[in-house]
Protein backbone atom coordinates (compact mmCIF):
# COMPACT_ATOMS: atom_id res chain seq x y z
CA UNK A 1 0.00 0.00 0.00
CA UNK A 2 2.62 2.35 0.61
CA UNK A 3 4.40 1.44 -2.45
CA UNK A 4 1.14 2.49 -4.62
CA UNK A 5 1.08 6.00 -2.28
CA UNK A 6 4.90 6.72 -3.46
CA UNK A 7 4.24 5.66 -6.93
CA UNK A 8 1.08 8.00 -6.87
CA UNK A 9 2.97 10.97 -5.57
CA UNK A 10 5.60 10.63 -8.08
CA UNK A 11 3.33 10.40 -11.03
CA UNK A 12 1.62 13.46 -9.53
CA UNK A 13 5.00 15.43 -8.90
CA UNK A 14 6.28 14.23 -12.26
CA UNK A 15 2.61 15.86 -14.07
CA UNK A 16 2.85 18.76 -11.91
CA UNK A 17 6.49 19.12 -13.48
CA UNK A 18 5.95 18.47 -16.96
CA UNK A 19 2.84 21.05 -16.70
CA UNK A 20 5.82 23.74 -14.87
CA UNK A 21 7.85 22.51 -17.88
CA UNK A 22 5.55 23.57 -21.21
CA UNK A 23 4.09 26.74 -19.13
CA UNK A 24 7.71 27.79 -18.89
CA UNK A 25 8.69 26.31 -22.72
CA UNK A 26 5.51 28.96 -23.82
CA UNK A 27 5.92 31.63 -22.01
CA UNK A 28 10.18 31.54 -23.05
CA UNK A 29 9.01 32.13 -26.58
CA UNK A 30 8.70 35.54 -26.18
CA UNK A 31 12.11 35.86 -24.87
CA UNK A 32 13.61 33.71 -26.79
CA UNK A 33 14.48 36.03 -29.51
CA UNK A 34 16.35 38.05 -27.60
CA UNK A 35 17.76 35.56 -24.88
CA UNK A 36 19.75 32.46 -25.00
CA UNK A 37 19.52 30.14 -21.87
CA UNK A 38 23.06 28.51 -21.89
CA UNK A 39 26.14 30.39 -20.81
CA UNK A 40 28.26 31.77 -23.11
CA UNK A 41 25.77 32.00 -25.86
CA UNK A 42 25.69 35.05 -27.36
CA UNK A 43 22.20 36.75 -28.93
CA UNK A 44 21.63 39.85 -31.33
CA UNK A 45 19.91 41.88 -28.31
CA UNK A 46 20.31 40.01 -24.99
CA UNK A 47 22.25 38.59 -22.19
CA UNK A 48 22.37 34.39 -21.80
CA UNK A 49 19.86 33.71 -18.76
CA UNK A 50 21.49 30.32 -17.56
CA UNK A 51 22.72 30.54 -14.20
CA UNK A 52 20.25 33.72 -13.63
CA UNK A 53 19.93 33.12 -9.76
CA UNK A 54 21.96 35.00 -7.45
CA UNK A 55 23.93 36.36 -10.79
CA UNK A 56 24.85 39.87 -10.17
CA UNK A 57 22.54 42.31 -12.43
CA UNK A 58 24.93 43.37 -15.60
CA UNK A 59 27.32 40.79 -15.11
CA UNK A 60 26.76 38.09 -17.88
CA UNK A 61 30.41 38.01 -19.57
CA UNK A 62 30.22 38.67 -23.92
CA UNK A 63 27.16 41.37 -23.13
CA UNK A 64 27.20 44.81 -23.48
CA UNK A 65 24.88 46.70 -20.69
CA UNK A 66 23.06 49.70 -20.50
CA UNK A 67 23.83 52.18 -18.64
CA UNK A 68 21.11 51.20 -15.91
CA UNK A 69 22.41 47.56 -15.70
CA UNK A 70 25.64 48.76 -15.49
CA UNK A 71 24.47 51.39 -12.49
CA UNK A 72 22.88 47.75 -11.39
CA UNK A 73 26.01 45.89 -11.29
CA UNK A 74 28.34 48.57 -9.40
CA UNK A 75 25.83 48.48 -6.86
CA UNK A 76 25.79 44.24 -6.40
CA UNK A 77 22.17 43.81 -7.37
CA UNK A 78 21.47 40.40 -7.59
CA UNK A 79 18.81 38.58 -9.40
CA UNK A 80 16.23 37.18 -6.80
CA UNK A 81 12.69 36.30 -6.87
CA UNK A 82 11.33 39.22 -5.76
CA UNK A 83 13.46 41.35 -8.17
CA UNK A 84 12.81 39.23 -11.29
CA UNK A 85 9.28 38.59 -11.00
CA UNK A 86 9.05 42.53 -11.11
CA UNK A 87 11.36 43.14 -13.88
CA UNK A 88 9.48 40.77 -16.29
CA UNK A 89 6.26 42.78 -14.68
CA UNK A 90 7.90 46.66 -15.21
CA UNK A 91 11.60 46.60 -16.67
CA UNK A 92 12.24 50.31 -16.50
CA UNK A 93 10.89 50.12 -12.59
CA UNK A 94 13.69 47.71 -11.38
CA UNK A 95 16.59 49.03 -13.90
CA UNK A 96 16.13 52.45 -15.16
CA UNK A 97 17.21 53.11 -18.17
CA UNK A 98 17.67 49.40 -18.93
CA UNK A 99 17.20 48.71 -22.68
CA UNK A 100 14.52 45.59 -22.50
CA UNK A 101 10.99 46.57 -22.93
CA UNK A 102 7.89 45.48 -21.48
CA UNK A 103 7.48 41.74 -22.37
CA UNK A 104 3.79 41.67 -24.01
CA UNK A 105 1.18 39.07 -23.79
CA UNK A 106 2.56 36.97 -20.24
CA UNK A 107 -0.07 36.63 -17.31
CA UNK A 108 1.03 36.65 -14.09
CA UNK A 109 1.26 32.60 -13.84
CA UNK A 110 4.07 33.15 -17.24
CA UNK A 111 5.95 35.41 -15.04
CA UNK A 112 5.91 33.25 -12.23
CA UNK A 113 6.92 30.13 -14.86
CA UNK A 114 9.88 32.01 -15.72
CA UNK A 115 11.09 33.49 -12.26
CA UNK A 116 10.76 29.80 -11.06
CA UNK A 117 12.67 28.18 -13.87
CA UNK A 118 15.06 30.78 -14.55
CA UNK A 119 16.17 31.12 -10.76
CA UNK A 120 16.47 27.15 -10.22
Amino acid sequence: MRAAAALAALLCASAAGAEDTARFEAAFKSCRPCHSLTPGKGSTAGPHLGGLKERVLGSAEGYDYSPGFQAARRQGLRWDAQRLAAYLDDPDAVVPGGWMSRPGGLSADDRAALVDHLLR
